[in-house]
């Protein structure tokens, strides 16, 4: 999805693939076969471009590190600050030490420290029959992977032979979640989007919203500026994600950082004058940052996850044909069971009717027209 705003921008693009069917493979005039973590393959990409970025944290930092040492492009972000995106651990130390608001967490090498984390959970006034908390491995997890609540530490003793160290946090009671997505240039000019309210499901986001309802203005530019100052401290260059848990009293606490194009940005790619996929080469490539205003009151993403019908093709148009004005978004990947494979979005003035009609698209792009006329084609509690 960086590839088209790519050609408008004049930049010319080389992509690192494991095979041609991946999805940027298919839409790139230029492609290397390779593996991520196979240096030889990422120094070969790194010696025939000036810059070198990523849509995905898993590039092991000694390699990154190594380009730096030899200069062979510039990395963006640099291996210092995707660090923090690569291992929550490190992401939870340094926040904490710079006080930006996280949950409470605990470093854990075996199950008994998983154990005194739930005794400090009960010392708060929580039954200790009945506390849990949530484990996360630090590296590798995403779309709900790596991740387990738990009330024993036995419950992730399977995890310690493997991971070594785990994270452990406090069960946040959130009332929702939100995201805030801020672009930086290598000078340090930020340029942040507006926070957005996601929702998750089996934990892959599933629809997004912009700009989060009933968030104050204050409240807005408070969380900007916390995304601002979190891409500062830690020397982004490129879009920086900062997923946030808010809590019934009003605070907000840091989930999760991304140092690249984010799902929860997915709506600014027809929703504002320029999307997250056009900021973040803009950032990178060290270009004016555009404008991230939205093109219309509100604006809705829904994602698609792969379910029972694999021609996704003839879903979208049939999708395009029902209602013209939702953008459909195909990513060129086979179809597995809650697997991300596209988005719809749309813009508008009713938030509600936009959800309601980005549902209904989704349905019949993911399951079928049978299905949807079953269901009588509205958006229901469940998913919206």
């Amino acid at each position: 999805m960086m590839l088209g705003p790519a050609i408008e921008l004049g930049l010319e693009v080389t992509v690192l693939a494991t095979g041609p069917a991946e999805s940027a493979a298919q839409g790139a005039a230029r492609v290397r076969i390779g593996r991520h973590d196979d240096e030889e393959a990422v120094r070969a990409l790194a010696d025939e471009v000036d810059v070198l970025t990523f849509d995905h944290e898993h590039v092991p930092p000694p390699i990154l590190h190594g380009l730096v040492r030899d200069g062979l492009a510039a990395v963006r972000p640099g291996p210092d600050a995707l660090v923090h995106a690569q291992d929550k651990l490190l992401m939870r130390e340094r926040l904490t030490a710079l006080g930006h608001p996280c949950p409470r967490w605990w470093r854990a090498t075996g199950p008994a420290d998983v154990e005194a984390a739930l005794d400090d959970v009960a010392a708060e006034g929580a039954d200790r029959r009945s506390a849990r908390v949530v484990v996360k491995t630090p590296r590798g997890g995403y779309d709900g992977h790596g991740v387990r609540v738990v009330s024993s530490g036995e419950d992730v003793a399977d995890w310690f032979t493997e991971h070594g160290e785990l994270l452990v946090e406090e069960l946040v009671p959130f009332t929702r979640e939100l995201s805030a997505q801020v672009a930086r240039r290598p000078g340090g000019e930020t340029v942040p989007f507006e926070v957005v309210r996601s929702r998750q499901q089996d934990g892959v986001c599933f629809e997004v919203i912009a700009p989060a309802p009933d968030l104050d203005p204050a409240a807005q530019r408070s969380i900007q500026d916390l995304a601002r100052a979190i891409a500062e401290d830690l020397d982004v260059t490129g879009m920086l994600a900062v997923e946030l848990f808010e809590t019934a009293d009003g605070r907000v606490l840091v989930n999760e950082l991304a140092m690249r194009p984010h799902n929860t940005g997915h709506w600014s790619m027809d929703g504002a004058v320029t999307g997250q996929f056009e900021q973040h080469l803009r950032a990178v490539a060290d270009l004016p940052l555009g404008s991230p205003a939205r093109t219309a009151p509100h604006a809705v993403m829904v994602n698609l996850l792969g379910g029972s019908r694999d021609d996704l093709a003839a879903g979208a148009r049939e999708a395009m044909a029902q209602d013209p004005s939702l953008k459909v978004h195909l990513y060129g990947k086979d179809v597995r069971p809650g697997r991300k494979v596209g988005h719809v979005s749309c813009a508008g003035e009713d938030p509600e009717e936009l959800l309601a009609r980005a549902h209904r698209a989704e349905r019949l792009i993911i399951e079928g027209r049978r299905s949807v006329e079953d269901q009588g084609g509205a958006a229901t509690e469940e998913n919206a």
